[in-house]
């Protein structure tokens, strides 16, 4: 406690009663950190934190593995050399996948390759105006051969969203209808969606920035106001309640935005959590959107913060709508100072993810636009417009798909066993016999199960 106070008044950090942060140099709580890029302090609690990133990766993203090998008589195989490769993540490392089901992108094949050489989660629209241009037209077949290609390459499908009350959330002919009437709609939408797609996705951002926007029966005000809680919460619970008996397996989150450069708002949502909880609303998990304000570094503790912030509720954290950039644009927030280049972007991407990873409430982290061709923030992508990977990119891929994969060589001992630590995901272990013979197994190391395996090696 005394390392944080410190650093704390020598960042000129007031901490208030409630434990929330403000700085001293104002009474804004939305961007309330104003540092200096060589501060002592601002270099002791990026070190601190992601230390305790690091330990917690090694603690909750991995388990012990014990796998013994026996002959058909029972007979221990012993020395044997084995070779352990982690073929998948359980945690989810994603981005929209929005260019496919658009047609946009220019070279579908690579655009796919350099998708799934990364990533295995994808999430598409449901965005209500392209999705259902015209009442009951809506473009499922435009998803469908989406779905199929991320089934077929191990990739966890999730959709964005179902309700959102911003203009660009429903389509301009929902206004023709009645209030009564037009929620009546968004109950056959959310049920014949969720339904629909049951077993290709099943999850969904049900409800989208609801502390940030009206709710469905106050047409009357602007998109963009802040409801009372209460009135919020009768807003959101209903929609859950109608996916849940659409499919009451499914994931089914509450996503909000402005959560870590913002106490105000970050209030907000917690207590729009905290009383659909009390009534039961059966939200699997929050979705914490991390793009806002658009060209902020944020600040570590904040990040850290935010995450802890959540962990009491008992939620699975999704961090989504992740995308810095490499606009030439010039860095905000006080953390950093210097402007938007390709290097800066990646530095602050694995900075962000080693935050993410390393916090244990966490389940994933969705980049939003993968590729700079059409996205809407200059430079936000990984790939850029003729697809090549960007520091970004490669700095991901190391951190995914080397540095979080357990992939090593080793030998059974005289009891025909071997023991290792693994990142939980999908497993093929090959057996080197004496004859030069392999012998390759499957098995999947799990947070919730025992991780302990015998196999049977046949002639």
């Amino acid at each position: 406690m005394k390392f944080w106070l410190l650093l704390f008044v020598c960042l000129g950090i007031i901490v208030n009663s409630t434990g929330n942060t403000m700085s001293s140099e104002g009474n804004d709580p939305a961007y309330h950190l104003i540092l200096k890029e060589d501060s002592n302090a601002v270099k002791a609690i990026e070190t601190e934190i992601l230390k305790e990133a690091s330990e917690n990766i090694e603690r909750y993203r991995k388990g012990d593995v014990a796998i013994v090998f026996k002959d058909e008589t029972g007979k221990p195989v012993q020395n044997a050399e084995i070779k352990i490769i982690q073929k998948t993540h359980d945690y989810l490392f994603g981005a929209l996948i929005y260019d496919l089901v658009r047609d946009e992108s220019s070279r579908p094949v690579l655009f796919k390759q350099r998708f799934k050489d990364i990533f295995n989660f994808a999430v598409l629209s449901c965005l209500w105006a392209p999705y259902e241009p015209i009442p009951g037209m809506t473009r499922w077949k435009r998803i469908l051969p989406v779905i199929s290609w991320c089934k077929e390459n191990g990739i966890t499908t999730k959709a964005h969203h179902l309700v959102w009350t911003n203009p660009a959330g429903y389509p301009d002919w929902l206004s023709d209808f009645s209030v009564p009437m037009s929620e009546e709609l968004l109950k056959a939408r959310i049920i014949n969606l969720v339904t629909g797609f049951k077993g290709k996705i099943d999850d969904w951002d049900v409800v989208n920035e609801a502390t940030h926007t009206r709710t469905w029966k106050h047409v009357e005000v602007s998109y963009a106001t802040k409801e009372p809680i209460q009135d919020a919460a009768d807003f959101c619970e209903i929609p859950f309640r109608w996916a849940y008996s659409a499919n009451p397996e499914g994931n089914l989150v509450l996503n909000e935005f402005q959560q870590i450069m913002s106490l105000t708002m970050r209030q907000r949502f917690y207590n729009l959590v905290a009383e659909l909880q009390k009534r039961g609303t059966p939200i699997t998990g929050l979705g914490i959107q991390a793009h806002e304000p658009w060209d902020c570094w944020f600040p570590p503790k904040e990040v850290w913060a935010t995450l802890d912030y959540y962990t009491e509720f008992g939620y699975p954290l999704h961090i989504t709508e992740f995308m810095p950039q490499s606009s030439g644009k010039e860095i905000t927030g006080g953390w950093r100072k210097g402007v938007w280049t390709e290097e800066n972007q990646a530095d602050f991407a694995e900075q962000f993810y080693r935050l993410c990873f390393g916090h244990p409430a966490t389940e994933s982290i969705c980049w939003m636009e993968l590729s700079d061709q059409y996205v809407y923030l200059p430079g936000g992508g990984l790939i850029d417009e003729n697809y090549r990977p960007k520091p970004a990119y490669n700095r991901l891929r190391k951190l995914i798909h080397e540095e979080w994969k357990t992939n090593l060589t080793s030998e059974t001992d005289k009891e025909g066993m071997v023991t290792f630590r693994g990142f939980y995901g999908q497993y093929n272990i090959d057996l080197i016999l004496d004859d030069g013979k392999i012998k390759t197994f499957e098995f999947h190391v799990s947070d919730d199960e025992e991780n302990k395996w015998v196999f049977t090696v046949k002639d």
